[in-house]
C-alpha cells in the first residue's frame, strides 16, 4: 500500500513538473502570442505581457512582434508619366495589428516582408506611371516664392500639381486597403530616393551644364552692359566737370585780365610816364641780354629811356 502510495506522489510531482514546465510561458513586453493546438489557433491572441499558461504538450506558443516594424524595399527602375525613367527606393513602418490573422494569412515576418514588398512596390509603380517626374522630386509645399532664393531663373520654376508628400499619402492609402486581410496595419510610407537611371543622369547632367552656361553668359552680358553703362556715365560725367572747370577757368581767367586792366588804366592814368617806363623795363627785360646787338633809330620810344640814362651819366 505504502508502495502504491509513493508511485501515486511520484507521479504527481512529475505531473506537476511537466506542467509547470510546459504549461506556463512568460510574455515578454513588446511581443504578443497566439496559443495553437495541433497547428489550429486556440482562443483569442495573448496581448498583455505577463506569466500566462497554456496546455502542456499539446499546446503550442507562436510570438510575434508588437512594435512597430521598418519595411525598405529594394530600389526599382520605374518611368514617370513624362517617359521618364528613375530608380525609386521606397521605406514604409508597419505593425501587426491582428496576430491570429497574421498567423493564419502569412505566418513569419519575413514573408510579411515580400508580401509588402509586393503591394507597397506595385502601388508606387501604379502611381509613378500616372504622374510625371516634377511630382515626384517636388513636395506639395513647393512654390516660387518658397524656392526663389535658391533657383535662379524664376521662369523655369513650375509648381507641382500633387507633390512628392502627397504621393506617399496615395500610396500608404492604396495599401492599406490590402493590408488588413494579412493582419497588418501600414503606419506610413516615404519615397525615401528617387534618382535618375545612368543614361538619363548623363543626359540630365549635360542640361544642367548648358543651363548654368545659358545663366553664365546671360550674367556676363548683363555685366558687360552694366559696364558699358558705368562707362558711360562716367565720361558724361568727367565731360561735364572739364567743360564746367574750363568755363569757370575762363571766367575767373577774364575777370582778373579785367581787374589787371582795370590796375593798369589806372596807374597808367594817374602816372602815365612811370608806367611807361615799367612798360619798357619789361621789354627790355625780354629783348636785352648779355649777348644782344640792338640797331634802332633815333626817334624809337625803346630808345629814349637808354639815352636819357646815358646823358644822367
Amino acid at each position: 500500500m505504502n508502495k502504491i502510495l509513493r508511485m501515486l506522489a511520484v507521479v504527481i510531482l512529475v505531473a506537476v513538473g511537466v506542467t509547470v514546465w510546459d504549461g506556463f510561458f512568460i510574455l515578454p513586453e513588446g511581443r504578443q502570442a497566439v496559443i495553437t493546438q495541433f497547428g489550429a489557433p486556440v482562443g483569442e491572441p495573448v496581448r498583455e505581457a505577463g506569466l500566462k499558461f497554456k496546455t502542456p504538450f499539446i499546446q503550442v506558443v507562436q510570438y510575434f512582434d508588437k512594435r512597430v516594424l521598418i519595411w525598405d524595399g529594394d530600389p526599382n527602375q520605374i518611368p514617370t508619366n513624362d517617359k521618364t525613367f528613375v530608380y525609386m527606393d521606397n521605406t514604409a513602418r508597419w505593425r501587426i495589428a491582428d496576430p491570429l490573422r497574421f498567423l493564419q494569412a502569412v505566418g513569419t515576418e519575413q514573408r510579411a516582408n515580400s508580401l509588402l514588398n509586393d503591394i507597397i512596390a506595385g502601388t508606387v509603380r501604379d502611381l509613378v506611371n500616372k504622374n510625371d517626374l516634377i511630382e515626384i522630386i517636388r513636395s506639395s509645399d513647393w512654390s516660387p516664392e518658397f524656392m526663389a532664393a535658391t533657383v535662379q531663373s524664376r521662369d523655369m520654376i513650375v509648381p507641382p500639381k500633387v507633390g512628392r508628400d502627397k504621393i506617399s499619402g496615395m500610396v500608404l492609402a492604396e495599401a492599406s486597403k490590402v493590408t488588413p486581410q494579412y493582419g497588418i496595419e501600414l503606419l506610413d510610407v516615404m519615397l525615401k530616393r528617387v534618382n535618375y537611371i545612368e543614361s538619363v543622369r548623363l543626359r540630365v547632367y549635360d542640361r544642367m551644364i548648358s543651363e548654368r552656361k545659358r545663366i553664365a553668359a546671360e550674367k556676363r552680358s548683363t555685366g558687360e552692359g552694366r559696364k558699358a553703362e558705368i562707362l558711360g556715365r562716367v565720361d558724361r560725367e568727367l565731360q561735364e566737370i572739364t567743360s564746367s572747370a574750363r568755363r569757370e577757368a575762363t571766367e575767373i581767367r577774364g575777370q582778373a585780365d579785367a581787374e589787371a586792366a582795370k590796375i593798369y588804366a589806372q596807374a597808367y592814368s594817374g602816372h602815365g610816364e612811370f608806367y611807361a617806363f615799367l612798360k619798357s623795363l619789361e621789354s627790355y627785360r625780354q629783348i636785352l641780354s648779355q649777348n644782344t646787338s640792338l640797331v634802332l633809330n633815333t626817334d624809337s620810344d625803346l630808345l629814349k629811356y637808354l639815352e636819357r640814362q646815358h646823358l644822367s651819366k
